[in-house]
Parts: C-alpha cells; structure tokens; sequence
C-alpha cells in the first residue's frame, strides 16, 4: 500500500503547481482523501479534502479561492492544484486516504495512509 506524491518545486510568488497523488498497491477507488502540509518550523497542517465520490470537498481558509482539490477519473489520483501561489505556502505537502471515504476529514487522525511528500517552495 503506498501513496505517492508528485509535482512539488520552486516556484515564484504568483505562479502555479499541480500536486498529483497515486494510490499502489490497493485500490482507494472507496477512499476520502487529503491534502496536508508542514512549513518548517511548524505543525502540519490541513489544506483540503475530498470525498470518495468527488462530491463532497473543503479547503482550508488560508488556501480557498486558490488551491483546488480534484480527483482522477479512475478515483485512484488526486489533485492540487494550486494558483495564486505565495511565500507563506511553502512546505512539504503531503496527501493522505481516508478509509470512510464519505466526508471530507480535516483531522490527520481520519487518515489511515499517508505519503512520502512532495516540497512546494515559494519565492518572493
């Protein structure tokens, strides 16, 4: 079981990324998932979720309006993507499945499996 993030850089004040995370290994078809991230120094964070379905999603204040959370057609990816971008966003994010799947959890504890992490870096 593993889940593999992908898409972190350096990226200028403004600009754009798209994060991807693959499930291997099982299927997490029936899985909730989830976006965190840790700036250093600090606790990780929450930043966005989504349901198994796609129909359900939240998104951290500090990052609506300009990240969006999508899943792949064959449920096993998800997305970041990420507009808009500033320096207080840099860190490393890290995707995570939710066994329940039907909600989109903001609690790390929700989250069953967890990648490696992919580091968004921000300059000013």
């Amino acid at each position: 079981v593993q889940l593999q993030a992908c898409g972190g850089g350096l990226v200028q004040a403004g600009g754009s990324l798209r994060l991807s995370c693959a499930a291997f290994g099982r299927t997490f078809v029936s899985y909730g998932m989830g976006w965190f991230r840790q700036a250093p120094g600090k606790e990780r964070e929450f930043v966005a979720a989504i349901s198994w379905t796609g129909g359900s999603c939240y998104h951290a204040d500090s990052v609506k309006g300009r990240f969006t959370i999508s899943r792949g057609n064959a449920k096993n990816t998800v997305y970041l993507q990420m507009n808009s971008l500033k320096p207080e966003d840099t860190a490393v994010y890290y995707c995570a499945a939710d066994r329940s799947g039907t909600y989109p959890h903001t609690q790390e504890r929700e989250y069953e499996y967890w990648g490696q992490g992919t580091l968004v870096t921000v300059s000013s």
